[in-house]
Parts: structure tokens; sequence; C-alpha cells
């Protein structure tokens, strides 16, 4: 019997030493590094390239023969080829589906025998702080596999610095650093993140996208189509001063936030009106920091209920109007950034632009303020409006005189560079189509575009008929307008 005990406990302790080692093993011959060659538009002369650049990241082979990886990994994409850890044969691989907001792609690499061997790793559940977990990838300082360990420091909502969005991260002290990108993080052999940035002004601070936003992502895009992340499309104001509260009508009990601005067009609009107060969502109560009970002896901002579910989806929400507390049922139909009058960083996609008689048009991009070295350094106005900007019913674009090309056409204009246009010809320009509309639609003698500050460009129209295609080809460009516009 002692020696059978003996078998026993000997058993054992190879179990609770092997499957640790297997479980890496698997991990380990799932993890990709991923090599992408790249182009950006040149949005100081969006007729045009930027010359082509190359970057690294990781990934990790997931269930159905893909890669799981993040979108600034394949961001601006030409070509892209995956080698497994471990391997030294590249295979090509293109981009299935790809999400700027939550920094997500899946890769697909057609030669089967890529994933030879190869177990596809499984998601697992969002872990809780104090918890362990390492982080798999390649990054800078070797060209070999490295895995780093910490602990899940925090489960909170901040902002993803590929898009601009606000969602669900968590932050580890494992370290993260250039091309741990698209790793995965694991605990008991289960994803539970993806590595996707770290805080540059401090030590063993990165962040990972947690599971439950993989999770939406890979559910999402289960039927091939991707819809992407709902939002209320609504700007929000916290009600913790006792003033502020008072006005609104709150009583002692009620907790909530206050609706300062709803977006044209948004989910919201028709049903939630600006001076509402939404006080729960879905049921949760919610405080007046905006935050909603997430998890024991943890809070989250209340948009997480509306972020985890699916366009085409309800919430339910109860508010207080003049007093009153109403119940009202709102369809998600609007996605995430997509109420915002100046976008964030726009990828994979070319810059809209139109010239007049040499004068280049855009509407304003966070990607046009970056052609400066910081966001400081950029106009004061243009910064403002891509900070503070709100979109109405009669402005859903901010269009900008962004180039003068020398020209005898253009004498005299030089210093009304990065002015806000108003009007053109009579019309108020809401949009970049307004804005070719009432060129191209005027038979007048003059062409007369208007900024914000009431300053004149008068060019005649016969001269631009003329000359347009004149400075055009001196400055070798193949056409007056983006494809977008054409």
């Amino acid at each position: 019997m002692r020696g059978f005990i003996k078998i026993l406990l000997a058993v054992v302790l190879i179990c609770i030493v092997v499957v640790p080692s297997y479980a890496q093993r698997n991990v380990r011959e799932a993890i990709v590094k991923i090599y992408t060659v790249y182009t950006k538009h040149d949005y100081d002369m969006p007729w045009q390239l930027l010359r082509q650049g190359r970057k690294y990241g990781s990934g990790c082979i997931i269930s159905d023969k893909r890669i799981l990886t993040n979108a600034h990994v394949v961001a601006n994409q030409t070509f892209i080829q995956v080698k497994r850890a471990g391997q030294a044969k590249k295979y090509t691989a293109k981009v299935e589906i790809v999400d700027h907001n939550c920094d997500l792609a899946v890769l697909r690499v057609a030669d089967d025998s890529f994933f030879s061997g190869a177990e596809p790793l499984q998601m697992g559940t969002l872990p809780k702080m104090g918890d362990r977990v390492a982080v798999y990838g390649f990054p800078m300082g070797g060209d070999e596999l490295c895995i780093t360990e910490g602990v899940v420091s925090r489960v909170e909502y901040n902002r993803y610095a590929h898009s601009g969005a606000h969602l669900l991260t968590c932050q580890i002290d494992a370290a993260i650093n250039p091309g741990s990108s698209g790793g995965p993080v694991i605990k008991d052999g289960k994803i539970v993140g993806v590595a996707f940035q770290e805080y540059m002004f401090a030590q063993n601070i990165g962040y990972m996208v947690p599971v439950t936003v993989i999770d939406h992502f890979l559910e999402d895009i289960a039927d091939g189509n991707y819809e992407g992340i709902p939002s209320l499309g609504i700007n929000l104001q916290a009600m913790e001063n006792p003033g502020l509260r008072s006005k609104y009508h709150m009583n002692d009990k009620q907790t909530g936030v206050l609706v300062k601005y709803i977006a044209p067009k948004s989910c919201a609009q028709g049903i939630l009106k600006s001076a509402d107060v939404i006080l729960s969502i879905d049921g949760e109560p919610i405080a007046n920091d905006g935050t909603i009970r997430f998890r024991d002896n943890e809070r989250v901002y209340f948009e997480y209920m509306v972020h985890n579910k699916f366009i085409g989806d309800t919430v339910q929400c109860k508010i207080l109007r003049d007093g009153k507390v109403l119940d009202v049922t709102i369809a998600l139909k609007t996605v995430i950034n997509s109420s915002r009058l100046v976008p964030y960083k726009q990828y994979d996609k070319a810059p809209t632009y139109y010239i007049v008689g040499g004068l280049v048009f855009q509407p304003l991009t966070r990607n046009y303020l970056d052609i400066w070295d910081e966001l400081r350094d950029a106009p004061a106005h243009l910064v403002n409006y891509y900070l503070h900007g709100e979109p109405s019913e009669g402005r859903r674009q901010i269009i900008v005189l962004t180039k003068i090309l020398g020209d005898e056409i253009t004498v005299g204009y030089d210093d009304f560079r990065n002015h806000v246009i108003s009007q053109v010809n009579g019309e108020k320009i809401s949009s970049m189509e307004d804005f070719v509309k009432a060129i191209e639609n005027n038979d007048g003698e003059y062409h007369i575009i208007v900024d914000e500050w009431g300053n004149q460009i008068v060019l005649e129209r016969n001269k631009v008929d003329e000359t347009n295609g004149k400075v055009l080809r001196k400055y070798k460009i193949d056409s007056d307008k983006s494809e977008d516009l054409k």
C-alpha cells in the first residue's frame, strides 16, 4: 500500500510538471512573427505616397487557420510575410478583416503547410487583478521568440493609441516593447489578451486588448462581414457637483450622467435630448462619474454595456427629463468614432483632396495635423477643431485650404494656407462634396471662396478652366480630385 502511495505521488508530481511544459510548448508553436511592408499617403501633397517602410510585430494562430494580431502591425500594408516561432521559412499572408478602432486584425495564409503541427490557441476568460500572465512575441533586441511575465494591475477603460477609441483595457507589468504588438497574452495556456501598447513615461506599464474585446471582434466577423463596435453617439458630463445635480432636478438617491451633445444621424438622435440625465442602462445604475458596477470591487465606464453589444442590438435606458423619469429603448446603429467632426488618424485609405486653380483643399483629419512634428506645433484653430469640434446638420467636415501651388493664378493668396472654408460661390459648405458641387455647378464670372474669418479668395472662372490642366502638369499631378470625389 505504501509503495502504491509513492507511485501515486510520483504520478501527481509528474503531472504538475509536465502539463505546464506541454501547454507552453503548444503556445510556442502557435506564435507568429509578422513582417509588414507599408506605404503611407502624403497628406501635405495628398496626390502622392511617401516612401516605403518596413515594420514587424507578433501574432498567434487561432481557430480556422487564422492569425490574430494588432491592426497597427499591418496598417497601410502593401505586402505581408509571416513565420512561425522556431522556424526559418516565411510565408505570404493577407489581411482578411481589420478593425482599427479596437486595434485587431485577422490574417490568412494560403499555404496550409504553414499551419502544420500547430494547434490553434483558444480564448480564455478576462483575468482578474493580480493574476499572472505571460506575453509571447518578438520584441526588439533579438530575432527569436521572447516570453515575459507579469501580473494584471488594472482592468479599466483607456484610450487606444492607434485609433483614439476609449475601450476596455488591461494594464500589465510584463515588459511590452516595439515588436511585441499583436502577441498573445497567455494565462493557463489560453489567450486572455493581445499586447498592443506601452506607457512611455513609466517603467513596466503595458496594456493588452482584453479577451472580451477580442471575443466581440471574432464573433462579429464570424459571418465574413464586420459591422463594428456600436456607440450611442453622444457627449456627456459627470454629475458630481451638487449645484449641477440640483439644476437638473436630481434627488439625493438618483445618480447619472448629463447628455450635453447628440451627434446628427446617431442612434440616440430623436430619442435622447440635450439636458437629459441617463440614470441607468440595461438595469445597471450609472454613478455620477459615469461608471457602473463591473466585478467585485471594480467599476467600469457605463458605455461598456454598449460596446459589448452588436450593431442592431438595443439598450434600455432610464432617463431623467425635466424632473420626470422615463424609460427609452435605443437601437444601436452608430459605430464608435463615426460621430466625430474631425476623424482620428485614418489607415488603409487615400486622402480626399480637390484642386481649384492651384489651390489644394482637404477635409481636416488627424493625418493632416501629423505633418507637423507635434500636435502643439500645428495651427491652433485646426487643433481646436480636432480636439473639441462637434458635427452638426450644417457642418459635417472642416474644409481647409492646405496648399497653394505657385502659379500666376494663385498670386497673393500664400497667406491663406490652413484657413477654414465656410462658403463657396454663395453656398454654405458642410462637406467636401458640397465644396465640389459649388465649384462645378458655378456658371458665374468668378469663383468666390470665403474663409471662416470673412477673407475672400476670388478666382476668374475662365482662367481656372484654362490653367488647371497646366498647373497639374507642372506639379506632375494626375488628377484635380481624389478617387472618392470622382
